[in-house]
């Protein structure tokens, strides 16, 4: 008899072109591939339904998230209050089957009596309360910037419902770290991503590429710095790839002959642009997470250039170059683009990658907690 599993999904998991939809979709791949009867709940946010879902659940239900002014001054979390809905927690108690959260802003219905015997397990994307903190700390408009922390003491506040859970998988070794001194039951769970083998190219390409959502802040603010601190006085060519710039950054790009701005490029594009690019530079200023991004451009990629919070006990560091400050980054950028990605490279990340961030392992290590844990 196959097992079922409910997962509960604060977005429509597809296309998968960020990386919070991008854990979520390669996860539900990989499960489906150890067939696992998956009913799919997706909260409606800004994307369409997808029947490309349909191909690897057995079921799946859209819901409206719902959302008022009042919403904003409750004490529940915004990203929590507006992912509630009847007809979920009806679609949910139809059986007994295990139950996984997709993030904490999944989890409304944690605590409630209808699913209380049921077998909960919850991925921390982030420590959400940590993440909108920063997200505060590097928003322009007082408004926004208002919303961001209020939202991170609410979430912080909110976080205690995870005492509901019977397992908590984190996607990061840091996040790990906090969850331990807080709660039982944790273990790390490395991201889902959609590679499946290391495919990097040897030899020299002709340009840096950045790439990323560009209308979260952290990744905007990257973009910025890497045109105004580091491609200023730069001749070589930096094309930075993503979906919905500032404005600001749209006009800066302009200033600069050799940065070129690509928006929206669709998947096949924008994995075309990671494995052509001699150098992926992946600058934060967040250690928040896992960067799905950093993956991509080791598992595609030739040289990786970036900060310290980029690789901060993700086990990867051996695998990029290294710089904290712009004038490092600088002259690793000029440096890089003289040397040849070699064959060795490849074999290095393809031992490192294969140990902690094989989707395969991982979803049989997801299975076995959930149901080794539920019998």
């Amino acid at each position: 008899m196959s097992k079922h599993l409910h997962i509960i999904s604060f977005n429509v998991p597809y296309p998968p072109d960020y990386g919070g939809v991008m854990d979520v979709f390669y996860k539900l791949v990989a499960l489906h591939a150890y067939g696992i009867k998956i009913t799919l709940h997706c909260f409606e946010y800004g994307r369409k339904e997808a029947d490309v879902l349909n191909q690897i659940c057995h079921q799946v239900f859209y819901y409206k998230r719902e959302h008022s002014f009042r919403d904003f001054t409750s004490p529940t979390p915004y990203i929590v209050k507006t992912r509630k809905s009847s007809e979920l927690l009806k679609n949910l108690a139809v059986d007994e089957a295990p139950i996984l959260f997709e993030g904490l802003h999944t989890c409304y219905y944690l605590s409630h009596d209808e699913i209380k015997n049921r077998l909960k397990t919850v991925r921390m994307h982030n420590v959400e309360w940590d993440y909108y903190r920063h997200l505060g700390k590097n928003e322009t408009s007082m408004f926004r910037r208002f919303y961001f922390f209020t939202e991170s003491i609410k979430l912080k506040n909110f976080e205690k419902i995870l005492t509901n859970a019977d397992h908590l998988l984190p996607i990061s070794k840091n996040d790990h770290e906090y969850l331990l001194k807080k709660f039982d039951n944790v273990t790390w769970l490395p991201a889902f991503h959609p590679n499946e083998e290391v495919l990097s190219l040897p030899g020299k390409g002709t340009y840096v590429l950045y790439h990323g959502n560009l209308s979260v802040v952290e990744n905007n603010q990257a973009a910025l710095f890497l045109v105004s601190k580091i491609f200023n006085d730069l001749q070589i060519k930096l094309i930075i790839a993503g979906s919905d710039p500032s404005s600001m950054l749209v006009e800066l790009v302009k200033k600069n002959r050799n940065i070129e701005l690509r928006i929206n490029p669709g998947e096949l594009e924008m994995m075309r642009l990671i494995r052509n690019a001699h150098v992926n530079l992946l600058p934060t200023f967040q250690n928040t997470g896992t960067k799905l991004k950093l993956l991509n451009a080791l598992f595609n990629g030739r040289f990786v250039l970036v900060n310290s919070p980029m690789v901060e006990n993700t086990g990867l560091g051996d695998l990029c170059i290294v710089r904290e400050k712009s004038e490092e980054m600088k002259q690793a950028v000029v440096e890089l683009m003289e040397q040849s990605f070699e064959a060795s490279d490849i074999q290095k990340r393809k031992v490192v990658l294969g140990k902690s961030y094989s989707n395969a392992a991982n979803a049989a290590q997801l299975i076995d907690i959930l149901y080794t844990v539920s019998q």
